[in-house]
């Protein structure tokens, strides 16, 4: 059980993104989501990625690559209507199949190539389930009341379940730690201003971001890679958050990190990783960076796996795990700069 005289979550993002190195491919790729029939009806996930080389010289760069998805989600995750830009081979599979982790085992089999080929639609596709549990926090920067109306809604009894099936299902929600409390604080999220992804002195760094009418929730992840030929590493700094638009047109975040990492330039060995906690729901949240020194030693090639074997459960944060995971698209990048040199 963690201890429960820990120091107030961590509330402060990293945002805006920084200039792109020199000699650096960045993706960035994010997930909107909106509700154009309101609080009850589908939501809509505009999916984005792209992948942007960075030269020598700094400055301007290449599109090396992008993609976009919509798609439509019913209330219980299911995919209802799917289509993407450029479209993969099988996508239209994906209407019916529900957000989680099935999802992720229906891409891996279905779509296997996305994965091999380090395709950067995968990522966008891939976050849908984590992206479909936590986007209807955006509904209680509009009403006050979003936590009873959501309550209102359910089935007898199936608001003590879902409380009761989170407990020890991450590091943060251990039992006995403040989110599974019934001590715990009424508003037990952490609510810290998002800042804007894109930095005014780099109107290149980021994709273009897509706007909607009334409530929001943004998934947001940018992967700076840049190749050390002289130390044989791979460089890696990546970024990872949560956010939901507020009446007054700001952003609030509700989980960030930042990593930044190195791996051996021949092999994929992981040799460095430092996580970050920059917002984080509850006071016990950023404890779970300590477990992340598990992973070193591991080729990034298979740090999906990695995770899901030494950070299950209570031993790791699912949105640093998710964080995390993404290391997998590294070589891809890193591909990228050895096919200039």
């Amino acid at each position: 059980m963690a201890t429960t005289t820990l120091p107030p979550p961590p509330r402060k993002t990293a945002n805006p993104a920084p200039m792109r190195p020199a000699s650096s491919v960045r993706r960035t790729c994010s997930i909107d989501v909106s509700w154009p029939e309101g609080e009850t009806g589908d939501r809509l996930f505009i999916g984005r990625v792209r992948d942007y080389r960075t030269p020598a010289s700094g400055g301007a760069g290449t599109i090396l690559d992008q993609a976009e998805y919509r798609a439509t989600l019913g209330q219980d995750k299911t995919i209802t209507s799917m289509s993407a830009d450029p479209a993969p081979a099988k996508v239209d599979q994906l209407v019916g199949v529900r957000g989680g982790n099935h999802l992720r085992l229906f891409i891996k089999e279905v779509m296997p190539e996305l994965i091999t080929e380090g395709m950067p639609i995968y990522l966008a596709l891939d976050d849908i389930s984590g992206t479909a549990l936590v986007s209807a926090f955006a509904w209680s920067q509009w009403h006050d009341d979003w936590a009873e109306r959501l309550r209102e809604r359910m089935a007898p009894g199936e608001f003590a379940r879902l409380m009761s099936d989170r407990v020890n299902i991450c590091w943060g929600l251990q039992e006995g730690n403040s989110g599974v409390s019934p001590d715990g604080p009424a508003r037990n999220v952490a609510e810290a201003d998002a800042g804007d992804l894109r930095n005014a002195a780099d109107p290149e760094g980021w994709h273009e971001l897509p706007e909607n009418n009334g409530p929001g929730f943004r998934r947001a992840r940018r992967i700076d890679v840049s190749r050390d030929e002289d130390a044989g590493l791979i460089r890696i700094d990546s970024a990872f958050q949560d956010s939901a638009k507020t009446k007054d047109g700001g952003r609030v975040a509700i989980h960030e990190y930042r990593l930044s990492a190195t791996a051996d330039l021949k092999t994929g060995e992981l040799l460095t990783l430092e996580p970050e906690a920059r917002i984080l729901p509850f006071s016990e949240c950023p404890g779970a960076v300590h477990n992340t020194q598990r992973l070193i030693g591991s080729r990034i090639t298979n740090i999906r796996d990695e995770v899901l074997a030494q950070l299950r459960g209570p031993a790791g944060c699912t949105h640093l795990n998710d964080a995390l995971r993404a290391l997998a698209e590294v070589p891809k990048l890193a591909d990228y700069l050895a096919q200039e040199a």
